[in-house]
């Protein structure tokens, strides 16, 4: 008779009571993993067998709870089993369900241990198909120029001819006798500053002997637009149908027929010319007026649009589903600063887990697969964590077991001895 039994009993609950206790003491851990204890009995040749012994510890990846926390910079990972992509500045990498981020005043994206969240850069930051540490940068967005121009009008056809020629020029703008409608809108040069430029409308007069002859279209009418800026300087017109481009005047002609459609434009095709100014470059705009029309009612505009706009400064960010970082800027403009990758593994649960709510990949895991979310990877959520798996109510029973099972080895060893007493006082 021995005690091995017993002891390795105790020994084996006792692990058993830390992996327990280590689930309890992380129930609020945020992208914590519960781990289970697997035993396996030990014979080494004998027929009774010599007692227990730990044969793994193993951790449950099923996903736990998503909880709303309020923060840009918290992340989820939802519907799927990727874990974040971590390196540290030794270059080590790391993996991780914990999706609480901080931005440092470089822009880096790090977690509570300084290790940085990897992604693919943004194309502007010359990003490829490698992984690299996230950077946010705060730099100034560039402005754009504007080089299209969409527009649609409602023409009054029951508009009558102006009275006086349309004339402009700095110091004597149009007068309200040289036009039927006016709007405006803002366009943006080279440098980003805001330029208003203001179309007029004016209907002409039918005149057959004209050249070209009045109306263009049998039995419809023609108008004439005119493009100033803000100063009075009228706009160049291009005809955008040459190569390159030859100047055609300073009016387009809009011909319409007698159902109120736009049937053509001459030019064309057309762009609006501003000259270089305050050291911007000059802006070719290429202007498309389809769905314009010509109807017994008042003159009107659809908002206009136009692709330019001014430099910004960034404002704030959000890490999309898709894992996207998208930057919202001062001109109320966004961009695509980086994308977030996940990494997935054959077998996660050969992960090495590092502490800090981190795992290193090992040969039982399998290299980790990059890509960005989606599919078996899963999809991210902003503004949430991802709560520990671990089901506490299960685990305090679990204690209970455990206890009851460290207790009755004791007991073993407790019998044992007594039996020994009995044969040494025989």
């Amino acid at each position: 008779m021995g005690f091995g039994q017993g002891v390795s009993g105790i020994n084996a609950a006792a692990a058993n009571l830390d992996v327990i206790g280590n689930n309890i003491a992380n129930a609020n851990t945020v992208g914590y993993k519960q781990s289970t204890t697997q035993f396996a009995d030990v014979y080494a040749g004998s027929k009774i067998g010599l007692g227990t012994t730990v044969n793994a510890v193993v951790q449950s990846f099923k996903q736990g709870n998503i909880e709303a926390s309020g923060r840009s910079l918290d992340v989820a990972i939802t519907n799927g089993s990727g874990f974040f992509r971590l390196v540290g500045t030794d270059g080590s990498v790391h993996f991780s369900r914990n999706g609480q981020f901080l931005r440092t005043d470089d822009g880096r994206i790090v977690n509570a241990q300084g290790l940085q969240l990897t992604g693919y850069p943004s194309a502007a930051a010359g990003g490829g198909a490698t992984p690299q540490p996230l950077v946010v940068s705060s730099a100034t967005m560039p402005p754009k120029v504007t080089t299209d121009i969409t527009a649609q009008y409602n023409l009054d056809s029951r508009s009558t001819v102006p009275a006086d020629a349309f004339a402009s020029a700095p110091g004597s703008l149009p007068t309200t006798s040289m036009y039927n409608y006016s709007s405006s809108m803002t366009v943006y040069d080279s440098l980003g500053n805001a330029r208003q430029v203001v179309a007029y409308f004016s209907k002409t007069s039918n005149d057959a002997t004209a050249t070209p002859p009045r109306p263009a279209v049998a039995g419809g009418t023609d108008w004439v637009l005119n493009v100033t800026d803000a100063a009075g300087n009228r706009l160049g017109v291009d005809n955008t149908t040459t190569t390159p481009p030859t100047a055609a005047g300073n009016t387009v002609t809009l011909s319409f027929d007698s159902a109120g459609k736009l049937v053509s434009t001459s030019p064309a095709n057309f762009s609006l010319t501003s000259p270089a100014a305050n050291g911007a470059a000059a802006i070719s705009m290429n202007v498309n007026l389809a769905g314009t029309t010509q109807f017994g009612s008042d003159n009107d505009a659809a908002p206009p649009t136009q692709n330019g706009y001014a430099s910004g400064s960034l404002l704030g960010f959000a890490i999309e589903a898709d894992g996207t970082i998208r930057g919202s800027y001062s001109n109320e403009q966004t961009q695509q600063l980086g994308t977030v990758v996940l990494a997935s593994f054959g077998n996660v649960e050969g992960l090495r887990a590092e502490g800090g709510n981190t795992w290193a990949a090992t040969g039982a895991s399998g290299q980790p697969v990059i890509g960005t979310p989606g599919g078996s990877r899963g999809q991210l959520m902003s503004n949430a964590n991802e709560a520990s798996n671990v089901d506490l109510s299960a685990e305090l029973v679990n204690l209970i077991i455990a206890q009851r099972n460290y207790q009755a080895n004791a007991k073993t060893i407790e019998t044992q001895n007594q039996v020994m007493q009995s044969l040494v006082n025989m």
